[in-house]
């Protein structure tokens, strides 16, 4: 069944240059959504920008951890597009360090990259939403924020906290015709899974394809999962099926994480 949105609906899909952003920005355009694009690079942005046709609102290079930045950014898309009724908050970073070798500074940075960011544009776009008595706020987390890894507990920390904040704004907004679920994916074929097998690479010696084996083995499936089938997912929950859908971490991961 084809999802349906509001008539003349606006998204905002933040981290947008490659991999889950360009996907579902890309989900969004086809099914009829006016979609705006933000992240930090804005070559990788007009290349999402071209593949979106004439259903590009808005592009805009914003630092998503810098509130003035988010602040102004915001307001410069809805000045041109209109005022947002999709978020996607998709932009986040990942970092690998043995916990006795996560220093402050890369504890700061992935709190403000995957956790504070998601706070700050949030903050900017669900207030009107909230006014408008319409919105869908969509948080792509990762399977680390239901669970533990290993030598990632900055990025595992901060995803959680995604998840508790998706799960808090849920039950504060559910009366006024907002809804807000996080997506956490397992590892997805993205530029940051990439970074991973690098690592991977670079501290073991194996090659690049017995890395990313090793990621994809995770999966009960044995394989990546492909920033389309991320991108499928929020195109549901933003829809008008996923109504009744709030305060969700829906897992896209082959069964990687079970619960119940």
């Amino acid at each position: 069944m084809t999802a349906q949105f509001w008539p003349n609906a606006h998204a905002l899909v933040t981290g947008a240059g490659s991999g889950i952003g360009a996907a579902t920005a890309l989900a969004l355009a086809q099914a009829g959504v006016r979609v705006s694009i933000a992240g930090r690079r804005m070559e990788a942005l007009k290349r999402t920008a071209a593949s979106l046709g004439d259903r590009v609102a808005a592009v805009a290079a914003i630092d998503v951890t810098d509130e003035a930045a988010v602040s102004n950014g915001v307001a410069r898309i809805e000045a041109v597009a209109g005022p947002i009724d999709i978020l996607v908050n998709n932009a986040g970073a990942a970092a690998s360090a043995p916990f006795e070798k996560t220093d402050a500074a890369l504890w700061s940075q992935m709190l403000a990259s995957n956790l504070s960011s998601v706070f700050l544009v949030t903050q900017a776009v669900l207030p009107g939403m909230a006014q408008r008595g319409r919105g869908r706020v969509v948080n792509v987390a990762s399977t680390a924020g239901l669970t533990g890894y290993a030598y990632v507990s900055a990025y595992v920390a901060a995803k959680h906290g995604v998840v508790g904040l998706t799960r808090a704004l849920a039950l504060e907004y559910a009366r006024r015709g907002v809804t807000v679920n996080a997506v956490c994916p397992g590892y997805t074929d993205t530029p940051l899974v990439a970074e991973a097998a690098a690592t991977i690479v670079a501290k073991t010696g194996r090659s690049e394809d017995e890395a990313r084996a090793a990621l994809a083995k995770v999966n009960p499936m044995q394989r990546l999962v492909t920033p389309e089938e991320v991108a499928d997912t929020i195109l549901w929950l933003a829809s008008a099926g996923a109504s009744a859908i709030n305060g969700q971490a829906v897992a896209v991961a082959g069964g990687e994480i079970l619960t119940g």
